[in-house]
């Protein structure tokens, strides 16, 4: 099996990489080797490596910046995986793509089932919306899988940049009114495996922990975890104040509500997905040593 991995360097990336690479031939170009903005450079990629499963890790996903450059976060986040996805008809093979919460318009407090109405927000939820759709009216054999708040023991984001603050102050304000739940990208390529080992049927699946946290709480578990593993911070829980969004401006919207339902992906798996706070247990660790 030829694997193709758009995006391998990034957090998702990386870690397919690793669970995928018993299944076949991994090809996972870098930026250096393949500018993804360029649809004929693509086009040769695909037509040099033929691959027989392609998975679609890259993204545009500076949320506030999209704000500003609408076209690139169109390009990646849409015109590619739409590019992608009349290969994987063209050819007969397989495509898997991830997705986001921000195609949900982020009100009420119920977790979002898969048949929810959306309604981005901000330019990147329209962005990766735009793809989702372009990914499905296709017909090709595509697992579109959404997730929230991902984050990993490398590459930038939200538990990295905690810790960093956390080792220089002792107080911060972070948003109490927004909740979802925190996905290492680890946990993406697991079940991403385990999806194509039993073959799971084609369509649109939630994939995220168990269970929920805002900002807020994210931020201090990260630091009582953190500090439960020997790490030296400045701050404490205790000096983690909840503010709401309100006070924490931000050139594109976030959705309030991100909590997606699991029982689809769980039910088509036989699988009982594990919950956020026991994998950033293990998060920690990798990150820490």
């Amino acid at each position: 099996m030829n694997i193709l991995i758009m995006g391998g360097n990034g957090q998702v990336g990386f870690e397919l990489q690793r669970q995928l690479c018993l299944l076949g031939e991994v090809y996972a170009p870098s930026r250096a080797e393949l500018d993804l903005a360029d649809a004929q450079a693509v086009q040769a990629w695909l037509e040099h490596y033929r691959p027989t499963l392609i998975i679609n890790a890259a993204a545009y996903t500076a949320v506030d910046k999209a704000e500003d450059e609408p076209q690139m976060a169109q390009r990646l986040n849409a015109e590619l995986p739409t590019q992608l996805a009349a290969y994987a008809a063209e050819q007969g093979v397989r495509l898997v793509h991830y997705s986001s919460d921000y195609v949900y318009p982020g009100d009420g407090e119920q977790a979002r089932t898969e048949d929810s109405p959306v309604k981005p927000l901000s330019v990147y939820g329209a962005s990766k919306l735009a793809g989702d759709q372009a990914v499905s009216a296709s017909g090709c054999d595509a697992l579109v899988f959404r997730t929230s708040w991902v984050y990993s023991a490398r590459g930038n984001n939200f538990m990295k940049t905690m810790l960093r603050l956390g080792r220089e102050r002792d107080a911060l304000g972070i948003v109490a009114d927004q909740v979802g739940a925190p996905t290492p990208a680890r946990l993406i390529a697991l079940v991403t495996g385990l999806a194509l080992e039993r073959k799971l049927a084609a369509g649109l699946y939630h994939l995220a922990p168990r269970g929920e946290a805002s900002w807020h709480g994210f931020a201090c578990e990260i630091f009582t975890q953190a500090k439960h593993a020997g790490e030296t911070l400045a701050i404490n829980p205790e000096g983690v104040a909840a503010i709401p969004t309100a006070q924490y401006p931000t050139p594109a919207a976030r959705p309030l509500n991100s909590r997606l339902e699991l029982n689809k992906l769980e039910n088509a798996l036989d699988i009982t997905l594990p919950h956020w706070q026991s994998q950033l247990v293990l998060t920690l660790k990798e990150h820490l040593g």
